[in-house]
């Protein structure tokens, strides 16, 4: 016999899942749909087949129950299990999960600072997904760190965001401008938000590395405290930092042409591709692989193309892949003991003697990197501009784009102004401000404070 009681319990948590996403138990879930003459539902049950969430619309879809109105029930079942995954959380951030962990390892001052790194998988919703740049699930590093002061903690938070303008500009030719973002744009529950911002070929902006300072927020909030110098409880202070495969995507826009892939020589899988030219002439495959071994030996990525293919289409396929240095060799630069190396940034050739090859391929590897690194800063520079009123904003990310170096007032209102009416968020307030004094670029007060504004990815 059914027992009403608990029916009508269970369809009251089904309403109430309606409203908010209850509790559940178990790592797995499982999802009901119902087509039903009036209604559409859509049900997130746990292991325990306890509702968790649900969704649901009217619908005039079923009559006599048959379906009449297929592509209208196809399209209202996505529309639902969109609201439902907007409203399901994947994992909860790591901020979060690392302070559980602290509030159980924590005892004394003796164990801080406590600093954690991690790769791993993130999942986030994205209603517009970009390759690289904005995905339902990527890669990154992050760290989180917990410190007995606020000021070492301010240490960490600036040290990170430096680590990672280094990696930019030694390992990634690119550019960055370091700022503190603006309250609307920083880190929810962070004090302070740091950023690397960098400027693409579209003239486009591109925040590339963030790093926070927490203060003392999340400690109390989980309750995260260490016996102190003094005997006493404190709470300690908190940081983290992070950047993710969005970096791919920078370095493609930042480098890449018309052709393909441009690699700086730093992250590039192969460093150096050797190409034999009439291969099948005497001792040309033996000369290649001779040179394929010594680069190696001297600890470059290196490969050789030893295929069928003509020498114009490895060519092709290497500029394609942009591997930053070509080494040929065929008869005539074995008779006078030299190769052409071919750079990808510039398609220059130059012929280089075989004794002391080692030396000058890692000497042009290095001026391929400095060179692609001052391409992007000559485009950053060349399309950063100072602005006095947010018309001129407008007509520039209107036109060919850039970054817009104006004065702020400090304003939630302005900012979001130069949004609804420029066209272009605020990127950062630069680390070195001028001191000098201007007018706020929407309100015209006087203010002295320095900010980015641009169009971003």
């Amino acid at each position: 016999m059914m027992d009403l009681q608990r029916v009508n319990a269970y369809m009251s948590k089904v309403e109430e899942s309606e409203k908010k996403v209850l509790p559940h138990e178990g790592k797995r879930l499982k999802t009901g749909l119902d087509l039903g003459t009036a209604y559409i539902v859509l049900v997130v049950l746990d292991e325990n087949d306890q509702p968790v969430a649900c969704e649901k619309q009217a619908a005039s879809v079923l009559r006599d129950g048959v379906v009449v109105d297929y592509s209208g029930a196809c399209r209202i079942v996505r529309e639902l299990k969109e609201k439902l995954e907007e409203r399901l959380a994947f994992r909860p951030t790591s901020e979060t999960m690392f302070c559980d962990h602290w509030s159980h390892v924590l005892h004394s001052w003796r164990e801080l600072p406590m600093l954690y790194n991690q790769w791993c998988s993130v999942i986030r919703w994205e209603k517009t997904t970009r390759p690289f740049l904005r995905s339902r699930e990527f890669w990154w590093q992050e760290g989180h760190t917990i410190h007995e002061t606020a000021e070492e903690a301010m240490a960490e938070t600036e040290q990170q965001l430096n680590c990672y303008a280094d990696v930019c500009k030694n390992a990634l030719a690119m550019p960055v401008v370091k700022g503190r973002k603006t309250d609307k744009e920083k880190f929810a529950g962070a004090e302070a938000t740091y950023t690397i911002e960098a400027m693409m070929k579209d003239h486009k902006s591109l925040q590339s590395g963030t790093s926070h300072f927490f203060g003392d927020k999340f400690s109390r909030a989980y309750d995260v405290t260490f016996t102190g110098r003094d005997n006493t409880l404190q709470y300690p202070f908190q940081t983290s930092w992070g950047s993710s495969t969005r970096l791919i995507g920078a370095v493609i826009m930042t480098h890449s042409d018309n052709h393909g892939l441009v690699l700086p020589p730093v992250i590039a899988p192969t460093q150096v591709v050797v190409i034999p030219i009439a291969q099948h002439k005497p001792g040309v495959l033996d000369a290649a692989a001779a040179l394929k071994d010594r680069l190696t030996a001297a600890g470059l990525r290196v490969a050789m193309d030893d295929s069928e293919q003509s020498a114009g289409w490895k060519f092709a396929q290497y500029e394609m892949k942009g591997v930053p240095l070509r080494v040929e060799i065929g008869p005539k630069d074995m008779e006078k003991e030299q190769c052409c190396v071919a750079r990808r940034d510039t398609g220059e050739k130059t012929f280089v003697p075989l004794a002391g090859l080692e030396a000058a391929i890692k000497g042009l590897l290095q001026d391929v990197h400095d060179n692609l690194y001052n391409m992007a800063a000559k485009n950053l520079e060349e399309n950063t501009f100072d602005m006095t009123d947010w018309q001129e904003v407008k007509a520039m990310a209107d036109g060919k784009g850039g970054l817009a170096r104006t004065k702020w007032c400090g304003s939630l209102e302005c900012e979001l102004a130069m949004k609804e009416k420029a066209g272009v968020s605020s990127r950062c307030m630069p680390l070195v401000q001028s001191g000098t004094t201007g007018k706020c670029v929407m309100c015209g007060k006087e203010c002295t404070t320095d900010i980015y504004w641009g169009v971003a990815y």
